[in-house]
This record gives structure tokens, sequence and C-alpha cells, in this order.
């Protein structure tokens, strides 16, 4: 991500002396690449999204954080499969967009890539909380429903617009988090079914008398640290373990799996 973000703040400077001209030279059109200037595949993913620097630096800087974060818990090498398989799977229907009518729009940025980092994270930490307009205290997960419900727009917008392959757009920048949160996001739904069955232990009072009786709510099945140490700690449960097993942040991407 460093890379990425001094590249975005090197083209954002080239772009104030050229009054914004630089920008078009290197952003994806397909019927330029057709043409030869194949360095558009590449230079894209640093043609910035916001022309006012404080925003600018503002997203510069939270990028570079997430991504960090997301290398942290993933590692290095599974955060830049993540990565480079949104901006392939961008690339690719980019130019496809570009056989089907629009060589010369702009079919591929950033946008909706860097959103498929925000929801990586949220879904990791979905705790954590942001300040908007450094004021406002809301948690990542509200704002990555936030960001789901604006996209569901967006695609509703254009499709009833009639305009079927930009609609796919941000599906297919987002296809790398449904990718590789397929499980959890089954696991989610399932819990979701199993909440609303009849034959369901009510799970609250099955929580509170736990509580009672232990002194805890939950407890990371690997280092024992439970919410009464550490209140602000954010627990979740696996979904690829065989049972309801609680992890702390630190182990609930690096555990075995309990079968």
């Amino acid at each position: 991500m460093l890379i990425i973000s001094v590249g975005n703040v090197i083209v954002l400077l080239l772009d104030l002396f050229s009054h914004y001209t630089f920008s078009y030279w290197i952003s994806f059109v397909p019927a330029l690449i057709f043409q030869g200037q194949i360095w558009r595949l590449v230079t894209f993913i640093f043609v910035p999204l916001n022309e006012n620097l404080l925003w600018f630096l503002f997203s510069v800087l939270l990028y570079y954080s997430i991504g960090r974060s997301l290398e942290q818990s993933w590692g290095a090498t599974k955060f830049t499969v993540y990565y480079f398989l949104g901006v392939i799977l961008t690339i690719v229907y980019g130019l496809i967009m570009g056989l089907v009518g629009y060589g010369w729009y702009q079919t591929a940025n950033m946008y909706y890539l860097n959103m498929s980092l925000f929801l990586a994270f949220a879904t990791l930490y979905p705790d954590t909380t942001f300040l908007i307009y450094f004021i406002i205290p809301v948690k990542a997960k509200w704002l990555a429903w936030l960001d789901l419900g604006f996209l569901a727009l967006a695609v509703a917008g254009t499709l009833i617009g009639g305009n079927l392959p930009m609609a796919l757009v941000p599906l297919v920048a987002i296809l790398n988090y449904v990718l590789f949160f397929w499980s959890d996001l089954m696991g989610m739904l399932g819990r979701a079914r199993h909440r609303h069955s009849r034959q369901t232990v009510n799970f609250k009072q099955a929580t509170r008398q736990a509580h009672q009786q232990k002194g805890y709510l939950h407890k990371c099945a690997v280092c024992g640290k439970t919410d009464t140490d550490d209140p602000d700690e954010a627990f979740r449960y696996c979904s690829k373990c065989n049972g309801y097993y609680c992890y702390c942040s630190e182990h609930i991407n690096n555990h075995v799996h309990i079968q």
C-alpha cells in the first residue's frame, strides 16, 4: 500500500502542475489501450479519486492505514493476492466494456476497489470507531453497511436507466471481497437462520445466564482472555470451527480450526 499511496501523491502533484491533464494520460480508457497505450493497464491505480487536497490526503492516509492493518492480520502474501485479484478483475471487466461500446469511457478506477478494502477491514475489525468529520464516532461495521447501501442504490439506479454493463462495475470490483469472505458470509447467514428457528434456544437468555454464572460473556478459546478482562476487546465467533468457538481480535485469524 505504501507504493500505491506514494504514487497517488506524485500523480496529484503532477496534476497540479499540468492543470489536471496528467491523470488523463494514465487513466483507464480501453480504446487507447487497444491502440497500444498499454501502460494504462497499470497506471490507472495511481489516479487520485479526489482533487480536493485535504480530502485527498485524508483518504490516502486512511486507505494506507487500512491496508497496513489487513497486511498485519493476513500477512503480506494474502493481502497482496486480495488486492491484486480486485485489480485484475477490474482490468478484465474494464476491457470487456471497451469491446461493447464503452471504448472511450474511463471504465475502471479505484473507487470500488478501495471500498473492497474497507469492507474487508470492517469484517475483521467491526467495532473499530471512526470519527466522521473528526467529531461523530461511528463503528466500522455501520459504515460498511452504509457503503453497501450506496452501492446497491448505484447499481439499482444504473439498472433502471437500462445500463447493465455499467451496473456490473461495482459488483465486479468487490468480487474479491465476496470470494475471500464467502465462508464468513455463509456462516453469518447460517447463524441468522439458526436464531430465527423455533427450535433454537433463546441465545440472549442463555448468554445472560452464562454471564451470571461465569462472570464473563466472551472468552478467547486460544489465550483465555475474556470481555471482563478487557471490555474494549472485539470478540468474534469463527464460522469455520465446528461449534461456537470465540476468539479475540489477535486470534480470530490466527488459530487452528476445531473440527
